[in-house]
């Protein structure tokens, strides 16, 4: 689904992605762990094709296209999603206004009709139900006022009506409480699929009580350093990253 082959990135020329070599199939999950600073966030947004960063070698492969050639518009249409660690508050555009422009330009992408209002509205609510979704906070300007949980859900829920194929989740548990984690967790655990592959970037454990990951990557200093099942992340929470600085691929 996902390969990525020795990917080297910088912003304002300071290198920060320094050869990441990494594959998840397709029906897998897989865990970026690593200290704060050591490019995890940072591949997300390359992955998403944020501006500033500077790709200077390397290639990412979704569904064997290369798509650092595209736009972002053009990569989500491809099927990538990234959920934000800090989702961005957004006055004046209406959540729900949101949501059906970002499903119909997928659906046109993809050389579909749009969908229908009743349509669109029961495919909302349905994925609403499971996270938790309260009807009103679908009413107000997107994120505007939401908490972090709220902002979270928000996200899944994004991921849930646009259906991609890979989802790329930025430490999706930061600012979240307990309960706001199980909902989002199980948010995601419903749309794990043998179509569908799943990066999960995260610092902490607990995250991945509930999403338990098929794959542990440690990232450490622009780079996978170490692979391993889920056992490696207990190993991290145990002994933390230390044993991993300086490592090389």
């Amino acid at each position: 689904m996902l390969e990525i082959r020795n990917l080297h990135a910088r912003i304002e020329e300071r290198e920060i992605l320094k050869g990441v070599n990494l594959v998840v199939p397709a029906g897998e999950v897989h865990a970026v762990m690593g200290r704060n600073g050591s490019g995890k966030s940072t591949l997300s947004y390359v992955l998403a094709g944020k501006e500033d960063y500077e790709v200077t070698e390397g290639e990412v492969l979704l569904d064997g296209v290369n798509i650092l050639e595209m736009e972002p518009s053009e990569r989500a249409a491809a099927g990538l999603f990234l959920a934000f660690q800090y989702p961005i508050e957004i006055p004046g555009v209406a959540t729900m206004t949101f949501l059906k422009a970002a499903m119909n330009a997928q659906r046109k992408a993809r050389g579909e009709g749009e969908l229908s209002t009743p349509d669109f509205m029961r495919a909302v609510k349905d994925a609403g139900r499971d996270l938790h979704i309260d009807q009103d906070m679908l009413k107000r300007p997107l994120n505007v006022g939401f908490s972090g949980g709220e902002k979270k859900r928000a996200e899944i829920l994004q991921m849930a009506l646009l259906k991609p194929k890979m989802c790329v989740l930025d430490e999706t548990d930061s600012g979240l409480d307990i309960d706001a984690l199980k909902v989002v967790s199980d948010g995601v655990n419903a749309l794990r699929g043998p179509d569908r592959a799943m990066l999960v970037i995260t610092h902490y454990q607990r995250l991945l009580n509930h999403i338990v990951p098929d794959v542990v990557h440690v990232f450490s200093d622009g780079r996978v350093v170490e692979s391993g099942d889920k056992d490696l992340a207990l190993q991290l929470e145990a002994k933390g990253y230390a044993g991993f600085d300086g490592a090389t691929a």
